[in-house]
Parts: structure tokens; sequence; C-alpha cells
């Protein structure tokens, strides 16, 4: 079993941990590759790489959302957090008095 980037003892933790980083790192290597192929399509002069590099990068996308999705599915707490903040109008900055709409000002003690 690949145990990169854990921080812990594989034999000290549950299968279930071990899959969620699975996951977790899965989920990063799919975000850089989607900022990866996002540069070259900008980068490059020649239309038909552009298409290419596009559907490409449009295809990490698909393996990114899978993932997370799989990743909500077995952590209930990410899973209340996306609910909360994802597919809303809300600004997602601060407004007014410095708190933001979405109630983040209590990470900085505020409420």
């Amino acid at each position: 079993m690949a145990s990169e980037g854990l921080h812990e003892p594989a034999d000290r933790m549950s299968e279930a941990t071990i899959d969620m980083h699975r996951a977790l790192i899965s989920l990063i290597e799919e975000l850089e590759a989607i900022d990866w192929y996002h540069q070259r399509i900008e980068a490059t002069d020649d239309g038909t790489l552009a298409a290419v590099l596009t559907n490409s990068r449009d295809d990490e996308k698909e393996h990114a959302s899978m993932t997370l999705e799989w990743i909500r599915r077995h952590d209930p707490a990410l899973d209340a957090q996306l609910r909360r903040f994802l597919f809303t109008t809300d600004p997602l900055g601060p407004v007014g008095n410095g708190q933001s709409s979405l109630g983040m000002g209590g990470l900085r003690g505020e409420r």
C-alpha cells in the first residue's frame, strides 16, 4: 500500500482514515492537474493544442468533482459545510461591519 504523505504510522490508523487520505490526496492531484492544463491552454498560441488541453482539463474537473462527492459522502462535517456554503448567491467576503455574510466572522472570534 502506498503511504506517501501519511503523517502518522499506517498501522495506527483505520482503513477508513487511510481511504480518506487517498481521496484527499487524489483531489489535490486533480486540482493541480486542472491548474496545469489551464496554464498551458492560456500559454499556447496553437488553437488545436488548446482544444486538446481543454478537453483534458475538463476531464480532470469531472474526476475532481467525483472525488469531492466521495469525500462529502464519507465526512458528515464537510457535508454540512458544503451544504452551507456551496451553490449560494450570498457574497463570499466581508460585508458592512466586517462580518462575512456567510457567518465566517466566527473564525475571528466574532458573531
